[in-house]
This record gives structure tokens, sequence and C-alpha cells, in this order.
């Protein structure tokens, strides 16, 4: 007998497998398409920035990475002009990094060319498959949201 229409396809974890080999296509794709300023781990950092103020601490946290790496990309992102130090207004002990007009500059550029990438390659899908990509968007962040 035949397995009802809504039954998945394909098993479970080869699924999880493609779908993340090809987010991860995908946003490498993405990156390395854009031609981008700057390096993708210092966008990354700076794309942080951009709603407020953290510590070297704090980004290490969000980025995954140890405090000394992130203690060397704050450095060039602080040489290159992008990022400024600054006393926490709380407690002056505490040393927060805010991004720059530069650096703000850089991050709209990066996401607009980054944008601009990809929508060239969606609009040349049907509708019927910019539809599906859309709902499968939603149910991927539906998914790390968990």
């Amino acid at each position: 007998m035949p397995a009802p229409a809504s039954a998945p396809q394909i098993p479970v974890p080869e699924l999880a497998h493609t779908l993340r080999m090809a987010c991860m296509r995908v946003a490498r794709r993405v990156r390395y398409e854009s031609g981008g300023t700057v390096a993708p781990h210092l966008f990354s950092v700076l794309a942080q920035l951009g709603s407020e103020a953290r510590t070297v601490g704090e980004l290490a946290t969000i980025e995954q990475v140890s405090a000394p790496s992130m203690s060397r990309t704050v450095a060039q992102l602080c040489e290159g002009g992008y990022v400024t130090r600054m006393a926490d207004e709380h407690d002056g002990r505490l040393v927060r990094l805010a991004i720059t007009e530069l650096g703000e500059q850089t991050v709209r550029g990066e996401r607009e060319r980054r944008d601009r990438w990809f929508t060239e390659r969606l609009e040349k899908l049907s509708d019927e498959d910019q539809v599906l990509l859309a709902r499968a968007a939603e149910l991927l962040e539906e998914l790390v949201a968990r």
C-alpha cells in the first residue's frame, strides 16, 4: 500500500542532512558572490554591534568564540575604523564597543550586495517555487526558535 501523501518522501535524518548542507552552501555562496569589503567574521561582529554597544565578552558569547579570539577581531575592527571603544556609562571599568559610521555603512553595503545577489536568483524561479521557499524559510525560522 502506498504511503499517505503527507508522509515524508525521504527519511528525516537524510532530510536533516540535506537541508543543513543546502543552507550552508547558500550562506557560503551569498558571502562569496557578494564580494564583501570585510572578511565574513568581521562582518558578523559588525552586524552584532549595529543595534547596541557590547563588551568583548558579550560578543564572544554571541559569536561562540573565545574571548582572546574576539579581542583580536575587535582590534582589527578598531584599526580599520569600523568600531570604537568607549567606557560603559554605568561601570567605568567596562569597555564597550560601538559601531562607527564607517562600520554602519559597511554593514548596509554588505547586506545590500548579499540581498541583491540572492534576489537576482530568486527572481528566476517560478511564483510557485518562490512561495514554496517562503514557506520553507518560515519553517526553518520556527525550527531554530525552538
